[in-house]
């Protein structure tokens, strides 16, 4: 669906439950931290992120607290993904720079379970987000990055349908002394129908 200007309504992202067959996103909460803690430790998972593992649930509930700020700053939105087939937390992502004016924003920060990883979770949870990106939220850009490095990371959102813009070179710090490249990509509201048929019938078959 693609709502022309005049039906769309005011840029406001807020926490809201999504849910389809496959995974239910929960707007983060204090009580996340334990369930998070439990599938964040292994360094692999934060190869690329801008922080390492989890330590402790002390650690992960500071974590948690900030993302939680920021929620509050209305700076982010963040969601725990759990999967519906075991009922459990299968990983986090976030929907965050927002421009209201261009009706923008990016999705990021995902991180899955190791157990979760090459699973329907990550496809499932796209599909999510990018409905109500495109079809509730109206966004006219939807944008995804990560270290070019992580060349993974690239396929899957190549995968997603979405165009390699170009790299920005020492972007960021990570990790707190790396200074990574950043690859960034963006999906438009004329490419969403058929992203959405693509990622629809991955789930299907």
């Amino acid at each position: 669906m693609h709502l022309s200007p005049d039906d769309l309504p005011p840029f406001r992202v807020r926490p809201i439950e999504l849910a389809n067959a496959q995974v239910r996103l929960e707007p983060l909460r204090p009580e996340h931290g334990p369930d998070l803690f439990a599938i964040g430790q292994d360094e692999a998972t934060w190869r690329y992120m801008p922080r390492p593992a989890f330590t402790d649930n002390v650690d992960a509930a500071r974590w948690v607290a900030d993302r939680l700020n920021e929620v509050l700053a209305g700076t982010r939105v963040c969601y725990v993904i759990r999967r519906l087939a075991d009922d459990t937390v299968a990983g986090f992502t976030c929907l965050y720079d927002f421009r209201r004016p261009e009706r923008a924003l990016e999705i990021g920060y995902t991180w899955l379970a190791p157990a979760a990883c090459r699973s329907e979770v990550n496809t499932a949870t796209k599909l999510l987000l990018l409905t109500h990106c495109f079809e509730t939220l109206g966004c006219r850009r939807v944008q995804f990055k990560t270290d070019a490095r992580n060349l993974t990371s690239q396929r899957a959102i190549e995968r997603l349908g979405a165009t390699k813009e170009g790299t920005l070179r020492r972007h960021m710090v990570v990790h707190g002394t790396y200074q990574r490249d950043t690859v960034f990509y963006s999906l438009l509201p004329e490419e969403w129908p058929e992203v959405k048929t693509r990622l629809t019938h991955r789930l299907t078959t």
